[in-house]
C-alpha cells in the first residue's frame, strides 16, 4: 500500500515538473535570450526590476492555473471552449482572444525575423535588410519541407541556448558584481508604478501560451497537481528571469552607451573574453530562432490550411506554401521595424490586451466559477462541457 502511495506521488510530482516544463521552455526561448524584454521591461527600471520580474510571473503562473482547472474540471476540448466558459453568457467576446493570439503569433515571428537578423548583422555584419530576406526565405523553406526536422531538434537548440545563457548570467553577474552591488545599495529613484504596469504587460504577452498550457496541462489529474506544477515553474522561471536582470542590471549603463541594447547578452557575451561562450550562445541563438519561427508558423499553416477561402486548392502541399508565403510576407514586414519596436509597441499593446481579456478575468472571475464549479461537482462523477454549464448557470 505505501509502494502505491510513494509512486503515485512521484507520478504526480513526474507530471506536474513536465507541465512546469513546457512554461519555462515556452517562456526561456530565444526573446528571452536576447536579453531584450527584460531590458524593456525590467532592468531600465532600477532595483526594483527583479521584485516586478517575480510579480510577473507570480500573475502568469496564477493565470494559468486557473486556465488549467477550468479546462480540466469541465472537460472542455479548445481553446475556444475555454473563453466561451470564462466569459459565459457572453460567449461572444471568446473572439478577442483570436484576435490576440493570432497578432502575438505575427508579432512572434516578425521578432524571430528581427532578432536573427540583427543577430547576423552583428555577428557578419550582414545589412538588416538582407539578413531579414535571408532569415525570411529560410523560415519559409523550413516550414515547408523540414517542419517535423526542426520540431524534433527544438528540444536540442532549448537545453542549448538555455546552458550557454546560465554559463553566461554566471559571469557576467561575476564579472560587474560591483557594479551590482552598488545599484542595490544605492536604490535610486524608480517608477514603481510603471514597473508593476510592466510586470501586468509581461504576464499579459507571455499569456499566448495558454493554448499550449491547457493542451499539456490535461496530464494533470486535479487542482492540487495543477498547483504543484504552477508553483514549481513559478520557481524556476522566476530564478531565470531574475538572473538575466540582474547580471544586465550590472552591464545596462555599459551596452546602452555602447549602442547595442536590441541584443545586449550578445554584447555581454562579447565583452566576456571567452570566445568559446561566444560562439556557443551565438549558434544556439540563431538555431533557436530558426526553431521558434518554424513551429509557429506551422502551427498556423495547419490550422488555416482548412479555411474556406482556400477549398479550391485540392493539393495540400499548394495550401501550406501559399498560407506559409502570407504569414512570412506579414512577418517580414513587421520584422523591418526592428526587434526594439516589436518588443516595445508590438508585445506591448498585446500585454495591454492580454491584461483586460485574460489576466484580470482569469484571476477574478474565472477563480471565482472554478470555486463554484469544484465545490458543485464535489463527489459526483465528471461531466462534459455541456453539462458543466448548465451546472453552473
Amino acid at each position: 500500500m505505501e509502494k502505491q502511495q510513494t509512486k503515485t506521488k512521484s507520478m504526480s510530482f513526474t507530471g506536474a515538473f513536465a507541465v512546469a516544463c513546457v512554461l519555462f521552455g515556452s517562456h526561456a526561448g530565444g526573446g528571452f535570450a536576447t536579453g531584450n524584454q527584460a531590458t524593456q521591461y525590467y532592468v531600465r527600471y532600477g532595483w526594483t526590476a527583479p521584485i516586478m520580474a517575480v510579480i510577473a510571473m507570480a500573475l502568469l503562473t496564477l493565470t494559468i492555473r486557473e486556465c488549467i482547472i477550468m479546462y480540466n474540471s469541465r472537460s472542455l476540448s479548445s481553446y475556444k471552449e475555454l473563453f466561451q466558459a470564462l466569459y459565459h453568457p457572453y460567449d461572444k467576446l471568446s473572439v478577442l482572444f483570436e484576435i490576440y493570439f493570432y497578432t502575438m503569433v505575427v508579432c512572434a515571428v516578425g521578432a524571430v525575423i528581427a532578432g536573427a537578423a540583427s543577430l547576423l548583422n552583428k555577428t557578419y555584419s550582414i545589412p538588416y535588410a538582407y539578413a531579414v530576406i535571408s532569415v525570411g526565405v529560410l523560415l519559409l523553406a523550413m516550414t515547408i519541407f523540414g517542419a517535423s526536422m526542426v520540431s524534433r531538434a527544438s528540444t536540442v537548440m532549448s537545453v542549448g541556448i538555455l546552458a550557454s545563457c546560465a554559463v553566461i548570467f554566471i559571469l557576467g553577474i561575476g564579472a560587474k558584481a560591483p557594479e551590482i552591488s552598488h545599484i542595490f545599495a544605492v536604490r535610486g529613484n524608480t517608477n514603481v508604478g510603471r514597473g508593476i504596469l510592466n510586470a501586468f504587460t509581461y504576464a499579459g504577452f507571455q499569456s499566448v501560451v495558454i493554448p499550449t498550457m491547457i493542451s499539456c496541462g490535461k496530464t494533470l489529474k486535479n487542482p492540487k497537481d495543477v498547483s504543484k506544477s504552477m508553483i514549481i515553474s513559478f520557481v524556476i522561471n522566476s530564478i531565470a528571469l531574475v538572473m538575466s536582470i540582474i547580471m544586465l542590471l550590472g552591464w545596462y549603463t555599459e551596452f546602452t552607451q555602447a549602442g547595442e541594447s536590441t541584443l545586449p547578452t550578445l554584447y555581454i557575451t562579447g565583452q566576456l573574453g571567452k570566445p568559446y561562450v561566444f560562439w556557443a550562445y551565438n549558434i544556439c541563438l540563431f538555431l533557436c530562432f530558426i526553431s521558434t519561427g518554424v513551429t509557429t508558423i506551422y502551427g498556423v499553416v495547419e490550422k488555416f490550411e482548412k479555411v474556406e477561402i482556400l477549398s479550391g486548392i485540392n493539393n495540400i502541399f499548394v495550401k501550406r506554401i501559399v498560407v506559409s508565403c502570407l504569414i512570412m510576407i506579414i512577418s517580414m514586414g513587421i520584422s523591418m521595424i526592428g526587434l526594439d519596436k516589436i518588443i516595445k509597441y508590438g508585445y506591448g499593446y498585446m500585454g495591454y490586451l492580454g491584461i483586460a481579456i485574460i489576466i484580470i478575468p482569469f484571476l477574478t472571475i474565472g477563480a471565482y466559477k472554478n470555486r463554484k464549479y469544484l465545490k458543485s461537482i464535489e463527489g459526483k462523477a465528471p461531466s462534459n462541457s455541456k453539462l458543466a454549464e448548465e451546472a453552473e448557470f
